[in-house]
């Protein structure tokens, strides 16, 4: 089959290594002509991904219209932010085309899902999201991953399938498309408090109490937006939650880790302009979000609190005890 891929990051080179193994016809899209230029040249981008080669019979572009079409399925993996102006990019190629969601977060500006900004622009209704516990960094070992598939289209679950199931990345299927995403974005959130409670000392017991009640708030929050709170349970859930709140990979855990150092404004500024922090963005989105429909998830208002007002990150222990 063939697949447009737009985004060269390392989640992309990651999927694109998953579906050369399943010996997919990919045409990769980046902005930008040095990037494309460069892996040409060597196929690695070792900053991304050390040690590792995407396939000689990949094709790089940077033409949208290129990467759409002719394909069966489109995939994007592109950091959150940018996903409006490439829908915009998109839609005078797009009918009724098979489109799968790599990426996780929610638009500052709108508070919009990345599902609804592709509806908002695109004319299909052939949407699918995948979402779990997935570094692009242990997909590429080959080593068994689980993700949760969300779409309400039989023929794109189909493709996407056909494109990603293998003998080591398992599939598992819902048409919850929202609770997918809601469960993608916050536990990026989540993990910046996770790594707060590393960066200031906190026992693993702790560690674990912070996921429960993380697990509860989730399914809260899962519910306000009318999702199925069983997908709490789910890879796009419990499982991103624990990998992305438990290692030291998570850009977001790491950010956290900073903020319970007690780092000063101008290392976490720093830290902020050369790293992604998806959890730190999607933090204010759903933060206004909530308010915006009278939701009340103190968890949330807390992480807001410490992470953008400064607030001391030792409040954090507090509130876990005197959670009700």
């Amino acid at each position: 089959m063939k697949v447009g891929l737009f985004g060269c990051g390392a989640y992309g080179m990651a999927l694109s290594s998953i579906m050369s193994e399943n010996k997919c016809d990919i045409t990769m899209w980046t902005k930008f002509e040095e990037e494309k230029e460069q892996l040409e040249r060597t196929r690695k981008n070792e900053k991304l991904i050390p040690n590792f080669t995407i396939s000689e019979k990949i094709q790089l572009t940077t033409s949208v219209e290129e990467c759409i079409k002719g394909k069966d399925l489109l995939i994007i993996a592109i950091p959150a932010a940018f996903i409006d102006s490439l829908a915009v990019e998109m839609k005078p190629y797009i009918k009724n085309n098979h489109i799968l969601i790599a990426t996780k977060g929610i638009e500052q500006e709108t508070g919009l899902f990345i599902h609804e900004i592709l509806e908002k622009y695109l004319d299909t209704k052939n949407l699918a999201i995948i979402s779990g516990p997935s570094f692009a960094v242990d997909l590429v070992t080959k080593m068994p991953a689980g993700l949760s598939l969300a779409t309400k289209s039989e023929e794109t679950k189909n493709l996407v399938k056909q494109a990603l199931a293998n003998k080591y990345i398992k599939l598992r299927e819902t048409e919850d498309i929202i609770g997918t995403e809601i469960c993608g974005s916050i536990k990026n959130v989540i993990a910046l408090s996770a790594g707060m409670l590393e960066g200031m000392g906190a026992n693993d017991s702790t560690k674990a109490m912070l996921l429960t009640e993380a697990i509860h708030d989730m399914r809260e929050i899962i519910d306000a937006f009318d999702g199925d709170k069983k997908t709490v349970l789910s890879f796009a859930g419990f499982g991103d939650l624990l990998l992305t709140c438990t290692s030291v990979k998570s850009r977001n855990f790491s950010f956290g880790k900073l903020l319970g150092e007690k780092k000063s404004k101008e290392e976490i500024k720093e830290y902020l302009s050369h790293t992604t922090v998806e959890g730190f963005y999607t933090l204010e989105s759903i933060y206004k979000l909530l308010k915006d429909k009278k939701v009340s998830i103190p968890i949330i208002d807390l992480i807001y609190n410490i992470a953008v007002k400064g607030k001391n990150p030792e409040e954090l222990l507090t509130f876990l005890v005197e959670k009700e």
